[in-house]
């Protein structure tokens, strides 16, 4: 057997070598690429601007004899593979700058030969805000907002202006990826953005683990046909170039309220987390404590992903509670509401109150009464009037106003297509901090429209109108049914519920205009920008009140 053994071994080291041979055989003459030649192209270079047109984009072509493909390397730390040759590379740093870029020249069997050169070229963009945003000046932690709704989503990168800016195909629930060992350690990411001199760096500390998705599994070692968290290096320090957006959005007519216009490039392959083949993202918003990017899908340009990040990580531990009623009413008595808890806006408002709505609001007992230990306020259809439509619209506002804590109001929403009730909450000093300064906390809104589904959203400088913090989530019977409509208001974050079930949660900072006295809002508009367009066939229908409870 030992015989045998030796003889296996032997003829095993033979056939070894044929094979190494002809592996050698397969890569022909190692020779080193030679004749390196590079042309640098400055985009925009006339006789008046020889340095370019201020975009910082320079178009290199290499070329070398017994090359099979190129790298180039740049002395603002970032690098990039081509088998072409061909690069076009912007540069950022903001001014007349001259960079030295190294060509190597990669033969047959890893053999190399390399070049270099110097481009002086002129960049007119930066976004000193952003990085301020980024890096606080020296050096800033970012996490996963776990506990907003959306905080990974995706959706359709295409011409469709009116759908390609947002994850309309798929938006992750507060804390969703917490559930599983296969999705968890998304929410252990911490992201740092500091600055070396001028220069944006970034980090990425995984805690040793990715979450990959399936199409790119192959990277961390994968071969499942789901997204799964794999063990993955990442670290390493990260250049980061901002440059002008050129993405989709971009052509959209509204993309000044869309995106911000400033593209984060990450070097030597750095991502944002989640692992989609890509190293550039696009700034849609960002202030000093919270930020939402884009970035188009490696290998996929059909689809764009969003991030949504956060300074503060959150956690899943239940909300601060208040359990100390301050104010309610239970409406035990039919008549009038109670005059000394509630007052009403009148009239059309200006421009149907700042949404095209089309009812006027009125104090008269066919729009607004107690009734069987209900508040009821109905939206009607009128033969004649001012208006087509009549509804009420009543406030704390002068009443009862306060900063932080818990309001529950248990309601029955009316129906029919137009409709658009809502509970919700302005900052008391609206007046000298006019909208959206003040802030504005909706709690619950319903659009007879799409029934059934309840938005709920945050309103402040940078996020107003249709770009305000939102998120939707559907519900059964929400206009045959009563719901406990809730939001749950702490320094720390604002969350509203439904029947306790978490809608919706934003962190909390002191930048933000949540931080002083509001008042409660319970109005039923019909139409305008959110209402849409009102059914032919609607007559009238309710919203119907059990409790308003406050508690601190």
């Amino acid at each position: 057997m030992k015989k045998y053994n030796k003889y296996f071994v032997l003829l095993f080291a033979l056939l070894s070598a044929i094979s190494c041979q002809k592996d050698d055989y397969a890569f022909g003459d190692l020779v080193a690429p030679s004749n390196i030649q590079v042309a640098a192209e400055i985009i925009g270079k006339t006789a008046d601007a020889p340095n370019g047109d201020g975009s910082g984009t320079v178009k290199l072509t290499a070329k070398a004899d017994n090359a099979v493909s190129y790298k180039f390397v740049f002395s603002d730390g970032t690098s990039e593979n081509s088998p072409s040759g061909i690069f076009t590379k912007r540069f950022t740093k903001t001014g007349v700058n001259t960079y030295t870029v190294t060509v190597i020249a990669n033969g047959r069997g890893g053999v190399a030969s390399n070049t270099t050169l110097d481009v002086t070229v002129l960049s007119n963009f930066s976004d000193d805000e952003a990085v301020a945003f980024l890096t606080g000046g020296t050096s800033k932690k970012w996490y996963w907002s776990a506990s907003e709704a959306g905080h990974l989503g995706v959706g359709q990168n295409d011409a469709d202006a009116a759908k390609n800016y947002y994850a309309n195909y798929y938006q992750a629930g507060p804390f969703e990826k917490a559930g599983s060992p296969a999705s968890s350690c998304l929410y252990e990411n911490v992201l740092t953005f500091s600055l070396d001199g001028e220069q944006l760096k970034f980090e990425l500390d995984n805690g040793g683990s990715t979450f990959f998705n399936a199409a790119f599994a192959s990277v961390g070692g994968g071969s499942g046909p789901d997204d799964a968290c794999l063990t993955y290096n990442t670290s390493g320090v990260k250049t980061v170039s901002l440059s002008p957006s050129e993405s989709v959005v971009m052509a959209n007519p509204n993309h000044a309220t869309q995106t911000r216009g400033t593209t984060m490039n990450f070097s030597d392959g750095g991502f944002m987390g989640y692992y989609i083949g890509q190293s550039s993202y696009e700034i849609l918003s960002i202030t000093a404590n919270r930020m939402v990017v884009r970035a188009v899908m490696g290998g996929n340009p059909a689809l764009a992903w969003y991030h949504i990040f956060t300074t503060t990580k959150p956690t899943q531990n239940p909300a601060t509670d208040y359990t100390n009623l301050v104010w309610s009413d239970e409406f035990n008595t039919d008549g009038a509401p109670d005059a000394a808890k509630w007052n009403y806006d009148l009239g059309r408002g200006n421009n149907g109150w700042g949404n095209n709505e089309k009812q006027n609001y009125t104090n008269a007992a066919t729009n607004v009464k107690v009734q069987g230990g209900n508040l009821v306020i109905t939206a009607k259809k009128e033969a004649s009037g001012d208006a087509d439509y009549s509804s009420a619209r009543l406030k704390t506002d002068a009443k009862f106003a306060f900063t932080y804590g818990k309001v529950e109001v248990k309601a029955k929403l009316p129906s029919g297509g137009g409709t658009w009730p809502a509970i919700w909450m302005l900052g008391q000093n609206y007046a000298s901090q006019p909208w959206p300064a003040c802030g504005e906390i909706d709690i619950m809104e319903h659009v007879g429209n799409n029934q059934n589904v309840i938005l709920s959203t945050l309103h402040y400088p940078g996020h107003s109108g249709g770009n305000g913090v939102s998120s939707s989530k559907t519900y059964a019977n929400v206009s045959t049914e009563f719901h406990v409509y809730k939001v749950i208001w702490s320094p720390a974050s604002v969350k509203t519920y439904v029947d306790d079930d978490l809608l919706h949660s934003v962190p909390n900072d002191g930048s933000l205009p949540f931080n002083s006295d509001f008042f409660l809002i319970l109005n039923v508009a019909m139409g305008g920008n959110l209402g849409g367009n009102i059914d032919g066939a609607f007559t009238q229908s309710s919203m119907e009140i059990d409790y308003v409870r406050i508690y601190q």
